[in-house]
């Protein structure tokens, strides 16, 4: 999971063409890419000798070279922006982009992906929480019935009853995610509010993240000779073989911008809440696309813990929307 839906301003007003039914199959279409790059990307750092920093560096910077030209080539004067606003956007790259995708990068080589994206989603529960505390934004009470169940459904997830079973840098790094992933959708949301378009917010976030790595993993120093080699696909297709680069690839084409692309169009049909609550079958999808390639699979308890993060999630969700509808 990685790219929360983002609604261009005057988007939701197209209301001419509006197809509910093609934009929640928009939505569906770039959830299951992201389901398929997740394990890819588990592929790439478990056999394909990439670092999950180092995946995390090339997914940004071959977005922001692809987004950014395109955008520049598409809509130049998108790109301007003040001093100030340049600040604001060096940190949503940073602490948001950059950031989400390091720690799911590193929670899916710890932990089965299902799990680690059940764990990341409690992002919305996080921004609902912060709109109550925070924004002082009128909240439903079923916020706290969300909370509770996405505790409950955390717990066993994580299998707490048997002191925490699972691997305990995989829990921290999803949970890291979440937290960046909830300050990237509050940043974006703020942004676009004030008028940035989507298509020219995702493009400086990610030239801003591919700085950042820049400057954090000198270029010099990557191990390309590791993208040349061929790797086994893993679980049940491990006697198939594949070159790295075309696995990081997907990842940067498919597992980045074309579902982002998606997700936008999608917006022209649906709200960004309902694209967003529909985004939350990403942990399933996501889940049943490593079990039928990578055969994780997960015991009863999770299962069951999953379905009340989801619900929590559904929650949370409705208690915002219901409250400024």
């Amino acid at each position: 999971m990685v790219d929360a839906p983002l609604a261009s301003p005057g988007l939701e007003q197209e209301g001419a063409a509006r197809r509910p039914a093609v934009g929640y199959a928009l939505v569906l279409a770039a959830v299951l890419l992201w389901s398929f790059n997740g394990v890819l990307a588990k592929v790439v750092v478990n056999a394909g000798g990439l670092s999950a920093l180092r995946l995390a560096e090339v997914r940004g910077t071959g977005a922001a070279l692809l987004l950014f030209g395109a955008v520049a080539l598409l809509r130049p004067g998108s790109l301007r922006l003040s001093r100030g606003e340049a600040a604001y956007l060096a940190l949503f790259g940073v602490c948001g982009l950059a950031f989400v995708h390091f720690f799911y990068f590193v929670a899916i080589t710890h932990l089965d992906i299902g799990i680690a994206l059940v764990i990341q989603y409690l992002a919305p529960v996080l921004i609902a929480l912060w709109a109550r505390f925070f924004v002082h934004e009128p909240v439903r009470r079923r916020l706290w019935v969300a909370l509770a169940l996405s505790l409950t459904g955390l717990s066993l997830v994580v299998e707490l009853w048997g002191g925490g079973a699972l691997d305990g840098t995989g829990v921290a790094a999803s949970l890291a995610a979440a937290v960046a992933y909830a300050l990237y959708i509050l940043m974006a949301d703020h942004r676009l509010q004030r008028g940035r378009d989507a298509y020219s917010l995702l493009a400086w976030g990610f030239v801003f993240a591919a700085v950042f790595w820049a400057l954090a993993q000198p270029w010099w120093s990557f191990p390309a000779g590791s993208l040349t080699h061929d790797v086994s696909l893993s679980g049940r297709l491990a006697e198939a073989h594949a070159p790295v680069w075309t696995l990081v690839a997907y990842i940067v084409v498919f597992g980045t911008i074309v579902p982002f692309l998606l997700m936008v169009n999608a917006l022209r049909h649906i709200s960004p809440a309902r694209a967003t609550i529909v985004a939350t079958a990403e942990p399933v999808l996501a889940g049943l696309v490593a079990w039928a390639w990578l055969r994780e699979d997960l015991g009863p308890a999770q299962i069951a813990g999953g379905i009340l993060v989801l619900a929590g999630i559904l929650l949370a969700q409705t208690a915002r929307t219901a409250a400024r509808t």
